[in-house]
């Protein structure tokens, strides 16, 4: 939770960026543009405002996070048998990695569209609220409102979640057998462990360090559309991912689908190594791992 309260301000101005915000699209082109951006929205609605959005990410951390491991743990002991090296193969780990993303991610998209709308809200008299952004999403299209509203672009998210979840756990899972080889193993494992395959902290959160800038390289792209689509009025939700795709190469070409990368690589590396390291952590101290 600290962890992403520091690199809050970093999402919402990544949001804005990958949005093409008119108000900061001028801003994602310069090397600078992260300090600009920040000192635009301090200079003009405040620094709580950087912060905006923030809560909604608060409350949807924790269910996911739980919710992903737990998956991840369920699907590995039904696709990949118990004592079994040779089903340890990489294409089932990427399996039950990009299924326990897309578990976690369906049960707590709602949460993720509100934070989206919030940090994309840049309105200064009478910004919305918890509620009031809930129920104009809700209510968007007209009639008497729909639930699937609150889904809104949950096709390219999953379609980003699926190589973005596998790729993570795959390449932690393979780094983490890397460096607990002989030749490593002098310099990786804990000294003192019980265990001889523990690894010290260092190497565990260089594992998911790692692993967090490997998967945001390859889904960055997808990403870009679905924060797109999110942030589109209902008028315009009947664009496809594709025509999404199209616009926002038309626009700014390649480079388009990775804006705020690197704002992208200085939240991802530190929380997926958090989040890795803790989880790690965690199983040894309940005792559900050596």
């Amino acid at each position: 939770m600290q962890a992403k309260t520091i690199v809050a301000p970093l999402e919402r101005i990544r949001i804005l960026f990958q949005t093409s915000h008119s108000h900061f699209t001028q801003y994602s082109t310069h090397w600078n543009g992260l300090i600009k951006a920040a000192r635009h929205i301090r200079t003009s609605y405040g620094i709580s405002a950087l912060f905006k959005g923030h809560s909604a990410s608060l409350v949807r951390v924790f269910p996911y996070a739980g919710i992903n491991f737990l998956a991840y743990e369920q699907f590995r002991v039904a696709i990949i048998a118990s004592g079994a090296p040779k089903k340890e193969a990489p294409w089932r780990r990427f399996l039950c990695g990009s299924m326990a993303g897309a578990t976690a991610t369906l049960v707590t998209y709602p949460l993720e569209l509100i934070r989206t709308r919030l940090a994309f809200e840049t309105v200064q008299k009478n910004p919305s609220s918890w509620i009031g952004i809930s129920r104009k999403i809700y209510l968007e299209g007209g009639g008497s409102g729909s639930f699937s509203n609150l889904y809104r672009g949950i096709a390219p998210t999953m379609l980003g979640i699926l190589p973005y979840a596998g790729t993570s756990f795959l390449t932690h899972d393979l780094l983490r057998d890397w460096l607990r080889t002989p030749a490593l193993a002098p310099y990786t494992l804990e000294a003192q462990a019980q265990s001889s395959t523990r690894l010290t902290a260092v190497a565990q959160l260089s594992c998911g360090a790692v692993a967090g800038i490997v998967a945001q390289t390859i889904s960055y792209p997808i990403d870009i559309i679905r924060r797109r689509m999110q942030v589109e009025s209902v008028g315009d939700t009947k664009s496809s991912i594709l025509k999404t795709a199209r616009r926002i190469f038309l626009e700014r070409g390649v480079r388009g689908f990775y804006v705020g990368l690197t704002i992208g690589y200085v939240k991802m590396a530190p929380m997926v190594a958090t989040s890795f390291y803790v989880y790690g952590r965690m199983k040894q101290f309940l005792g559900l791992i050596e």
